[in-house]
């Protein structure tokens, strides 16, 4: 048998990290994923969305690297789980991805001003702009 996911997409929210009563991470999220179609004939694309959950180290760093947007892969498998509703008394079930392994495709310092600098920094060299050079070099 073989139950494996590989998702590329943005998450809709921050993640949530919680523990459990056993102090284990436990990271929520929701991604989005954009089918390979567009629908109706319009421009207008369709996309899916999972719902997944981190363990452990890998929850931990979910929650501290990525925020709502940010573009991840997720790769796991598929799990659904049941629980009754009491407020209508119906039995409802949920599938989500668990996930093996997060990859951050982007993270929330690629937005911040200390990578823009380093980016600029870097075109500079690349150009041959130095006019940036302070006067305290060591030689």
């Amino acid at each position: 048998m073989f139950n494996k996911v590989v998702l590329i997409g943005r998450l809709t929210r921050d993640p949530e990290l919680r523990y459990t009563p056993n102090n284990i991470p436990v990271c929520t999220f929701s991604l989005a994923v954009n089918r390979p179609f567009q629908s109706n004939g319009t421009n207008d694309k369709n996309a899916d969305f999972f719902n997944c959950t981190a363990w452990r180290k890998q929850a931990e760093s979910v929650a501290k690297y990525v925020s709502k947007g940010a573009m991840v892969a997720v790769e796991g498998r598929l799990q659904t789980r049941d629980y009754m509703d009491e407020k209508i008394n119906a039995r409802r079930y949920i599938t989500e991805v668990v996930c093996d392994s997060v990859v951050f495709l982007d993270t929330k310092s690629s937005t911040s001003d200390d990578a823009y600098e380093a980016k600029k920094e870097d075109d500079d060299i690349n150009t041959g702009n130095f006019n940036n050079v302070e006067d305290d070099l060591p030689f």
